[in-house]
């Protein structure tokens, strides 16, 4: 299986259970951990960050995009940042099913990305399943978040320090907790 060909399968949300399929995560993660393992293991300045990053991502990196190291992902293939993004210290994206990052979004310290779910089934819970995260524009994730597999975030939305989000979080909103919930709706004061 190609890189294209899997980030294609992981769309439909099937199982990741082939030995094809587990090759090529395997050899994605190394590559991953070579990448990041550089990024993390010594002072870079913002356009060596960025050099990185897009050796990691597969892709080009915006001038605007300010991430500082630490940063950690297992795939890094499946990563979309938009423009004048923040990813703040040791934030964790595993992002085999993607994670979508739209412009103006502030990502805080040990913010998790999980993409992959196991099968609940005992029998196949080595199985693994694909859901990819989104974040529309401006939102901002506060510090120890956890954003689960197949959850959309909307514009402008805020996501309090400590939760856990299970579910969408609709534009305008600020949700937190554990399983986050709204608190309050953002307006124009």
């Amino acid at each position: 299986m190609t890189l294209p060909e899997f980030l294609e399968y992981v769309k439909t949300g099937q199982a990741l259970d082939t030995d094809e399929i587990h090759r090529l995560m395997h050899d994605m993660s190394d590559e991953a951990r070579r990448i990041t393992f550089r990024l993390n293991g010594a002072y870079h300045n913002a356009e060596q960050i960025r050099t990185l990053l897009g050796k990691l991502f597969g892709r080009p990196i915006d001038p605007s995009l300010r991430v500082f190291p630490p940063f950690y992902t297992d795939f890094g293939k499946n990563i979309t940042v938009g423009r004048n993004v923040f990813i703040n210290a040791c934030c964790h994206f595993q992002d085999h099913g993607g994670i979508f990052i739209g412009d103006g979004c502030q990502i805080g310290h040990n913010v998790v990305f999980a993409t992959l779910n196991h099968g609940i089934d005992p029998a196949h819970r080595h199985a693994t399943y694909p859901a990819p995260i989104t974040l529309g524009k401006n939102v901002w994730i506060g510090s120890n978040a956890t954003i689960l597999p197949g959850v959309h975030i909307g514009d402008n939305a805020i996501v309090a320090a400590g939760a856990v989000v299970t579910k969408d979080i609709p534009a305008y909103t600020i949700a937190g907790g554990v399983p986050a919930k709204t608190i309050r709706n953002i307006t124009n004061e």
